[in-house]
């Protein structure tokens, strides 16, 4: 095990909101400041420990994907620029509710709540209710509050944050984080679907020994290991017909060099070089060591867990699209709608960049509606684009001129309803992804 890895696991076993800093771990492991500040680094970024300022490193529990929506109040912390008044040892915890005290107190105390934080001035009677309640406290206008108060928050290890900003922005920020967050959960990255148990052969393994393990599995692909544990191949059925010698080493046949991810890669990059590259199984590694696999039917199940989903934040996509009703025909779709005022540019008509982020955009969604397949974008040519006044209603035909097993095209025009001119013409070029 590296130093690296031994200050990773050695994080994992400290207790949440144990403060953690460069000489603390340097001096317990006998490292050097450097290896130590790159492992809390690398800490920071798998979610194990948070940094906070004026506060310093603290250990923090891993969030789950599934509770993604979900922030801890150290995070609250560095969305909003606050410091901490008090109640530093529950900083780990999770924030499961914002609630604004903009009331009177014989009213409040109903919509306070254990694990939710009021967001208030500098209304004193109002934040002893919340931390008596188990309820943390964001204090804005850059108020600070009594001893008492800042005693009884660290009394029941609740949060008490300052900010400077007015309540309106300070829920404004958080609310954003939050939806951020929400459209992250949908991304899916190998680490949430990889195998991490799987098969593998060593380099000098025997062709015999590779088919007994074969027969035992019942797969045909395997990742070849040398003596250090590390990738150094991949071997399949294909690779050992013909005249093999039961006797000849695994090393001798596999495919050196191949194509690997890591857990932190996204599935819609994997889709893309698995039909790009014909394949159907990536081994996954963390410096070079094989820690699981990714096979082709994980990435269509994936992306299609991901098209049931709902839609809870709102990408881009999504924001261009809800300007615009459409109808399914025959050769691909018809979309209606307006040029809106953020479509524009410097001079007041429709920037080049907004129509052809709406061109693209409807000749994908226009490919997906007509066959319910996953697609990514392989070129977008533009031929034609023409100046639209703001609030000017447009219609949008989307053909789809070619669908074969593994790529389509779609031809794109945006005609103004008012003059029947065209305003944009363009051609879509897209990748299937099958299982």
């Amino acid at each position: 095990m590296s130093k690296h890895e031994e200050i990773i696991k050695y994080i994992q076993t400290l207790k949440v909101g144990s403060k953690i800093s460069v000489r603390s771990i340097a001096n317990e492991l006998k490292v050097s400041d450097g290896t130590a500040y790159r492992a809390i680094k690398d800490a920071e970024n798998i979610g194990l420990v948070s940094t906070i300022p004026r506060v310093g490193t603290v250990r923090i529990e891993k969030v789950e994907k599934r509770n993604i929506e979900n922030l801890t109040f150290a995070e609250v912390v560095n969305i909003v620029d606050g410091s901490i008044l008090g109640g530093k040892d529950g900083l780990h915890k999770t924030l499961n509710q914002l609630i604004i005290g903009a009331m009177t107190i014989d009213v409040m105390d109903k919509y306070i709540a254990p694990g939710n934080l009021l967001i208030v001035g500098n209304r004193e009677e109002v934040q002893k209710l919340a931390l008596e309640n188990e309820c943390a406290v964001l204090i804005t206008g850059g108020f600070t509050c009594s001893d008492e108060i800042r005693a009884l928050a660290n009394e029941k290890r609740l949060p008490l944050i300052s900010c400077t900003y007015d309540t309106f922005t300070t829920a404004t920020m958080i609310n954003k984080a939050i939806s951020e967050n929400l459209i992250k959960k949908d991304i899916i990255l190998v680490e949430d679907i990889m195998k991490e148990e799987t098969s593998f052969v060593r380099v000098n393994n025997k062709i015999s020994e590779l088919k007994d393990v074969m027969r035992k599995t019942r797969h045909g692909k395997f990742p070849v290991l040398d003596d250090n544990d590390k990738l150094v191949g991949i071997i399949t059925l294909k690779d050992i017909t013909g005249d093999v010698s039961e006797d000849s080493l695994v090393g001798k046949y596999m495919t050196k060099d191949p194509i690997v991810v890591t857990p932190k890669t996204s599935i819609a990059y994997v889709a893309h070089i698995m039909v790009w590259e014909g394949i159907e199984l990536i081994p996954v590694v963390d410096n070079k060591k094989l820690i699981g696999v990714v096979s082709r039917q994980d990435v269509i199940k994936a992306l299609q867990y991901v098209s049931r989903q709902p839609q809870v934040g709102e990408t881009i996509d999504e924001m261009v699209l809800k300007n615009f009703t459409y109808s399914i025909t025959e050769k691909g779709a018809v979309f209606t709608g307006k040029i809106l005022t953020e479509m524009l540019n410097i001079i007041g008509t429709a920037s080049w960049n907004a129509l052809t982020l709406v061109m693209s955009t409807v000749g994908t969604f226009a490919l997906r509606q007509k066959n319910h397949l996953n697609v990514a974008v392989d070129s977008f040519s533009v031929f034609y684009t023409n100046p639209a006044q703001v609030d000017a209603d447009i219609t949008i035909n989307t053909e789809i001129i070619h669908m074969g097993r593994n790529f389509s095209k779609v031809e794109i025009e945006m005609i103004s309803n008012e003059d029947k001119e065209l305003i944009g013409k363009a051609i879509l070029s897209a990748k299937l992804l099958r299982k």
